[in-house]
């Protein structure tokens, strides 16, 4: 477990920039779990709450031991703006604002 010091900025906007790009899913997803609602068991009861799956199973989604199927995918992504993006991705279709508009 990592120990956060300091005083964090919140990111502005939607666009999560992500230090190193994986191509593993589960550690994509786990990154983009771990980015959207930090580390803690209100992260997990939150992931829960979203997809409707069991504790132990999001615990191995944070873990990256395993990753989400199907219908959870669906729900993280509908709730998670970091999980979103990391699949776009891996799917090779990043997303890119224009800002003219």
């Amino acid at each position: 477990m990592r120990v956060k010091m300091g005083t964090v900025v919140p990111k502005m906007g939607t666009f999560v920039h992500l230090v190193e790009e994986p191509t593993d899913y589960r550690t994509a997803i786990a990154m983009a779990l771990h980015e959207e609602l930090d580390d803690t068991h209100r992260a997990i009861k939150m992931a829960m709450r979203w997809t409707g799956a069991s504790e132990r199973t999001v615990k191995y989604w944070f873990s990256g031991e395993r990753g989400p199927s199907g219908d959870h995918l669906i729900a993280l992504a509908r709730h998670s703006d970091a999980v979103l993006y990391v699949v776009l991705a891996l799917a090779g279709r990043h997303i890119v604002e224009d800002s003219d508009n």
